[in-house]
Parts: C-alpha cells; sequence; structure tokens
C-alpha cells in the first residue's frame, strides 16, 4: 500500500476528497493484510472495483477469499454511530506535521464518509473553547456534506471555557441511551477532571461500541526540543522555562505512564484504544480501527 503523508492528503481540494483517498486507502491495506478462509465465488456478487459503492462490499466474503466483493442487494443497516471531536486547546498543537485538530478531523471525516456510504446512521459533537457543536445522526449523502463541512472548519482553542470531556460524553450518552451504536472519540485525553475515561466506559456498559483514537504529536511522544525552552500548557495557558535534556527522561516515562493506563482502563472497561500519532499516515490509522470489525465479520482471526 503506498501511504501518503498526513500534510498531503490535507491539501487535497476538499474535504470530500480527502476522506475518499484516506477510505480507498485504508481498503487498500485490508487486502494485502490477507485473513486467510476457504475459497468459495458467490454467483451474486461482482468483484469490487474503484468507483463501486463502499456500502455494498461483502465483508464476510473478503474474510473468506482475501479479495473484495460487493453485493448486488444488501438490506440497509441500522447502525448509528456518533462520532465525538475534542477541539480543545491541547489539540492545537502542531510539531512539524499537522496539528492534531485536524488530524483527527480528517480521520473521522474518513470514518463518517465510510459509514454513510454503507447507509448508516452518522452523528458528530465537536467541542472546545466553551463551544458544542452537535450534529444529530443521519444517513443521506447530503448530511455527509453537512459533517464535512463542519470537521473541515474546526479549529482548536481556548484554554478559558473549555467544555471537559467527561461532561461532553455524559451529554452523548444522554443523547444515545435509546440506540445502541457505535461511539468513536478524538482526543487527546489530557482531561484534568479525570472522568472522561469514566464516562467512555459507562457508554461500552450501556451496551455501545466504543472506540477511542487518542492523538498525540511526535514532539509530545519523544520531546526532541534542544536549549533552554519555554513550554506552554494550551488548556491552562501556563508556561515553563526548562533544559528538554534534564527533564527528556522523567518526561517520557510520565508520558508512557500515563498512555499505558489510558490504555489499560479502556481495556478492562471493554473500550477499543488507538493511540495514533499525527506523523502516522491516515489510512494506516483508518485500517487499524476496521480490522478488527473486519475479523470478526468473517467470524474468525488473521
Amino acid at each position: 500500500m503506498s501511504l501518503l503523508d498526513p500534510v498531503a492528503v490535507s491539501k487535497l481540494e476538499t474535504m470530500l476528497v480527502r476522506a475518499r483517498v484516506i477510505v480507498e486507502g485504508a481498503l487498500s491495506g485490508l487486502h494485502r493484510a490477507r485473513l486467510h478462509g476457504s475459497s468459495v465465488e458467490f454467483s451474486e456478487h461482482k468483484e469490487y472495483a474503484p468507483g463501486d459503492e463502499v456500502r455494498h462490499i461483502d465483508w464476510k466474503a473478503y474474510g473468506k477469499l482475501d479479495r473484495y466483493y460487493v453485493k448486488q442487494f444488501e438490506q440497509e443497516s441500522e447502525l448509528t454511530a456518533h462520532l465525538v471531536l475534542d477541539a480543545t486547546g491541547s489539540m492545537a498543537y502542531r510539531g512539524d506535521g499537522l496539528s492534531k485538530v485536524a488530524y483527527a478531523s480528517h480521520l473521522l471525516a474518513a470514518l463518517a464518509y465510510l459509514l454513510i456510504r454503507q447507509r448508516d446512521r452518522v452523528g458528530l459533537t465537536v467541542f472546545g473553547a466553551g463551544d458544542l457543536r452537535y450534529v444529530p445522526p443521519r444517513a443521506r449523502t447530503s448530511h455527509l456534506h453537512d459533517l464535512l463541512g463542519v470537521l473541515d472548519e474546526v479549529t482548536a482553542a481556548g484554554a478559558s471555557g473549555a467544555d471537559p470531556i467527561g461532561p461532553v460524553l455524559e451529554r452523548v450518552a444522554e443523547l444515545t441511551r435509546r440506540r445502541r451504536g457505535l461511539v468513536v472519540v478524538a482526543s487527546d485525553l489530557f482531561d484534568r477532571r479525570g472522568d472522561a475515561l469514566a464516562m467512555l466506559r459507562r457508554l461500552r456498559a450501556r451496551g455501545h461500541d466504543v472506540a477511542v483514537f487518542q492523538t498525540l504529536d511526535p514532539h509530545e511522544l519523544s520531546l526532541p526540543f534542544s536549549g533552554l525552552t519555554i513550554f506552554e500548557d494550551l488548556e491552562s495557558g501556563a508556561e515553563l522555562l526548562a533544559e528538554p535534556d534534564a527533564i527528556r527522561t522523567r518526561y517520557r516515562r510520565e508520558l508512557n505512564r500515563f498512555v499505558a493506563g489510558v490504555r489499560r482502563e479502556c481495556v478492562t472497561g471493554g473500550v477499543e484504544h488507538h493511540l495514533v500519532s499525527t506523523a502516522q499516515p491516515l489510512e494506516r490509522s483508518l485500517l487499524d480501527f476496521l480490522m478488527p470489525r473486519v475479523r470478526a465479520a468473517a467470524g474468525g482471526t488473521a
């Protein structure tokens, strides 16, 4: 699979084109992952070709044949998905590539594209800087344009008045209480109140399929700076003057402990956790999300 740099993807003309490119790249990756199974032919299917509707792909057939087949007829799905994007101040951080919020926006846009092409209902919540935007779930093609328009305009901002993620997820839980479905959150999970993970677990306990893309910049993962540096907390605005070489080992240890703790809380609560770096190709991140679902649909493992 020829992977595109996230910055290159972001320069494509429209969010719709970017989302399609990411999805097609992920589907190509699935094809090369080779989920093994028996050899069966389907007279009511045809082999997938670029331009065919993604929603018509028969994932069970793919798992058996390691090739995409498109169903001639398919019953419409009743899945309702809710996407949640963190646009608080810390998500504005940008190292050498896309900002965290831009990366997360593109990833959720690709997921929305894939789901709506499958005739699933998709809703969106964007929160940050005291502003919360909610788009109710629908499955129409025109709704996809609405969702992508919102995601294309998102910028992370504002230390003051930023919404903590826990109460936002509580609202999502209230909005989705009558219909179980898929909840996908993209956030760095820099949550001072500490209730985000509890709410993710609560959503899972209510029967939702819950996944989180914990989105971090490579600079946050490695602290590659040298020389006396001013570090700014993008949530609170606080600043720290420090020598990176003097704090790097402790910083990495604490960050690794934080990420491991998040992953552990997610796994024990049945929440799917994906740590994504903004340097990672977007189609790779989407592929990591899709792969276990394709395996489950095929009734086995790779």
